[in-house]
């Protein structure tokens, strides 16, 4: 669901005397407003999202992924138009690819979904039965023969 309340109060702080701002939605094809449809659902039902009547708005639009399946963006260009910058930005991203240069790992996180790693149940069949480990050695043992030692 949504995040619970905390101690410390966070906020996008406006341009003094910015109006809302609310693009009128792109065009979408009907496959991608179905999808559309099936993610703002699926978004709702996890609790991440919920109706809002607020006047401020961004279109939406869809990258398909390697996969075919549907990513969806959101163009907030208009309203980061209005925002006061932040004096400590996010990195940017060509800073951060330069960063990568030379890196044998990479890795990707897709936030949607929220459950990380898959596992291959065939790739587990042989380990899913055995008894946990309950000494220190034990747990070495193990993490030696699995190749994380």
């Amino acid at each position: 669901g949504l995040p619970p309340t905390r101690q410390v109060v966070f906020q996008i702080d406006l341009i003094p005397g910015a109006a809302p701002a609310a693009r009128a939605p792109y065009q979408l094809a009907p496959p991608k407003m179905k999808e559309l449809s099936e993610q703002l659902k699926e978004l709702s039902d996890k609790g991440f999202i919920r109706p809002s009547s607020s006047p401020w708005g961004a279109p939406v639009l869809f990258v398909k992924k390697k996969d075919g399946s549907f990513r969806m963006y959101i163009d907030y260009r208009e309203l980061n138009k209005l925002t006061v910058k932040n004096r400590y930005p996010l990195p940017r991203i060509d800073d951060l690819f330069d960063q990568l240069q030379g890196s044998n790992v990479y890795s990707k996180i897709d936030l949607r979904s929220g459950e990380g790693i898959h596992v291959d149940p065939t790739k587990i069949e042989s380990i899913k039965d055995w008894e946990s480990s309950k000494s220190p050695m034990k747990i070495r043992q193990f993490l030696g023969l699995a190749g994380y030692y």
